[in-house]
């Protein structure tokens, strides 16, 4: 009998994944990338100084070392090497001080202010914490499906499904641990006063406690490099400089795997697709934009609260209220001259990015889809803010506005880095309601890419879940 085929269109962590899934299985698997490099959202490069590297996209990976799929990999064989800072984030307030995400929740709940405050942090988190690879084997999974778990989920819809406004000050009666909370739930790309934003808070936390946000060591890069590494030991081989804009250029296979989000679909297969389904992958909305900005610098950053200098990743926002408006200013298309802030800083634990003695940092906003306005100046306020001097030890910058971002990988449509809104609507239906959100309805066609479950992130679920599709549908065929 002869070997099943695929083709995956798009090279990032989420179509390698589905690659990687397909080859496990036995199948042929042939990947076409349009860039001249694998990666997506998962690229490091030199984008400053020489000697300098920054990744271009994602450089934090909770969800990559809590991915139910990742964990099955023998990724670290293939040159994938975790690094946890010993701290994961810290959130700095004006007095000189800074709340703490630690690998410990008691230390964690301590740096929240009060004792009321600790201990409510800790009867929020520790159901979750105690079960984390539990609560990740169900919450990146398809919604629409019996989990694993009812009772974990169903307490975590319980909450989760609530606004971060909502469940923050229902739960804490004090600003820092409001500030604080909130800016953990404040990578939704969602206004905080809407459903599902807590359950982004109570994710991202629960990842940091089960297991840490860390940093590929050589940069996010690597992730991808590990995937495809091991795909060649499967069998599978990658073709980059090779844009697909119909899928007449393909050969035939049994499946097509687009890692496209729904404008790239309709661009590629939209003469294929049934119109009412192309109706629906039309209507499919876009989350707002990201600016983001890369530093070499000739010193560490000189953070007034001792505990960034410990921390990975640092939340600029000195309250919720802060936090709120940004992201609110960035859904309906407002600029925002106090923009709630999210920065990296990788050299300080990976001697790797930068030269001796040298460092990097990244740091982004959310800004309205598409737009083109530079916001580096407002962005180095926010730092100088918490750590000044900070202007005095930059050696030099790179930034890319949310309409370059689109330009430098079009899946980053109006620069949304999670492939789409991700309120309820469109978590529980994406890209269109459909009980198997990852097939079309032309056979042997597949979309793999954040636009379905579970969403943004690297964690290479949307891949593994639409290559788990493919597989039992040929199987019935």
């Amino acid at each position: 009998m002869a070997r099943r085929s695929a083709v995956v269109v798009g090279a990032g962590p989420n179509g390698l994944s589905a690659a990687v899934a397909l080859a496990r299985a036995g199948w042929q698997v042939s990947v076409r990338e349009a860039a001249d490099t694998i990666g997506g959202g998962t690229r490091t490069a030199a984008l400053t100084l020489p000697g300098f590297l920054h990744d271009v996209c994602s450089a934090v990976h909770p969800m990559g070392i809590a991915s139910p799929f990742f964990r099955t990999l023998p990724l670290t064989d293939h040159g994938l090497e975790w690094i946890h800072p010993p701290l994961p984030m810290a959130h700095p307030f004006d007095d000189g001080t800074a709340a703490v995400l630690d690998r410990s929740l008691a230390a964690t709940a301590d740096s929240l202010g009060g004792a009321g405050d600790a201990r409510a942090y800790m009867r929020l988190m520790k159901p979750f914490v105690d079960r984390w690879q539990d609560l990740f084997d169900d919450a990146l999974a398809p919604p629409i499906r019996v989990p694993r778990n009812p009772l974990l989920m169903a307490r975590f819809a319980l909450v989760g499904l609530r606004s971060a406004v909502g469940l923050g000050e229902a739960t804490f009666a004090g600003e820092r641990a409001r500030a604080f909370f909130a800016g953990i739930a404040g990578h939704a790309l969602l206004p905080l006063d809407r459903s599902p934003s807590a359950a982004f808070g109570l994710i991202l936390a629960s990842a940091a406690h089960g297991m840490g946000w860390p940093i590929p060591r050589g940069g996010s890069q690597r992730i991808a490099a590990a995937l495809a590494s091991y795909l060649a030991t499967l069998g599978g081989d990658i073709v980059t400089g090779a844009r697909v804009t119909s899928l007449a250029e393909l050969p035939p296979a049994d499946a097509v795997m687009l890692n496209l989000t729904p404008r790239q679909v309709l661009a590629v297969a939209g003469g294929r697709l049934p119109a009412r389904y192309a109706r629906a992958l039309r209507r499919y909305r876009y989350a707002p934009g990201v600016f983001k900005v890369d530093w070499a610098l000739s010193e560490p950053i000189p953070w007034t609260a001792a505990e960034c200098r410990r921390a990975g990743t640092i939340h600029l926002a000195a309250s919720m209220a802060a936090t709120v408006a940004s992201a609110e200013a960035a859904w309906y298309g407002r600029p925002d001259e106090q923009p709630y802030v999210i920065l990296t800083q990788p050299s300080l634990f990976d001697p790797t990015r930068a030269p001796a003695g040298k460092h990097t940092a990244w740091a982004y906003c959310h800004v309205p889809n598409g737009s083109a306005t530079d916001f580096t100046a407002a962005i180095e306020r926010q730092v100088e803010r918490f750590a000044p001097g900070f202007r005095d030890i930059v050696l030099a910058r790179h930034t890319i506005s949310a309409a370059e971002l689109e330009r430098y990988n079009p899946n980053m449509v109006g620069g949304d880095i999670n492939g789409g809104v991700q309120d309820v609507p469109q978590f529980l239906f994406r890209p269109v309601p459909a009980l198997d959100p990852y097939a079309t309805p032309v056979d042997g066609i597949f979309i793999c890419s954040a636009s379905t479950p579970p969403g943004g992130a690297v964690h290479g679920m949307c891949g593994y879940w639409a290559a788990r599709s493919a597989l039992r549908l040929t199987r019935r065929r």
